[in-house]
């Protein structure tokens, strides 16, 4: 059986075409990948705290329109608390055993 070569030019081989393919893919990645994916990322916080500031709200005793629905919510949510109050600007949050 007759076997078959395996460099694709007699010049760079499949390495370098390898090499190449990388690059264009980290290019791909930089041009089209990346912003999507901190635009995605930037969404998702930004959905998560105004989830968050409508269950703090209606902890306090602000109507919320959608009550019923995030009232389950609050166990979840007491376990961010803390990363969120912090990207918020506040070192510290409620009394003491509240968070911090």
């Amino acid at each position: 059986m007759a076997q078959v070569p395996t460099s694709v030019s007699a010049e760079g081989g499949p390495g370098r075409l390898r090499a190449a393919w990388r690059a264009v893919e980290r290019v791909h990645d930089e041009v089209f990948v990346e912003p999507l994916r901190r635009a995605g990322a930037r969404e998702v916080r930004r959905q998560d705290d105004v989830l968050r500031a409508l269950v703090l709200l209606e902890s306090l005793g602000v109507d919320n329109p959608v009550a019923y629905e995030t009232l389950d919510l609050v166990p979840y949510l007491v376990a961010d608390l803390h990363a969120w109050h912090q990207r918020m600007g506040r070192a510290e949050f409620g009394d003491a055993g509240v968070c911090c």
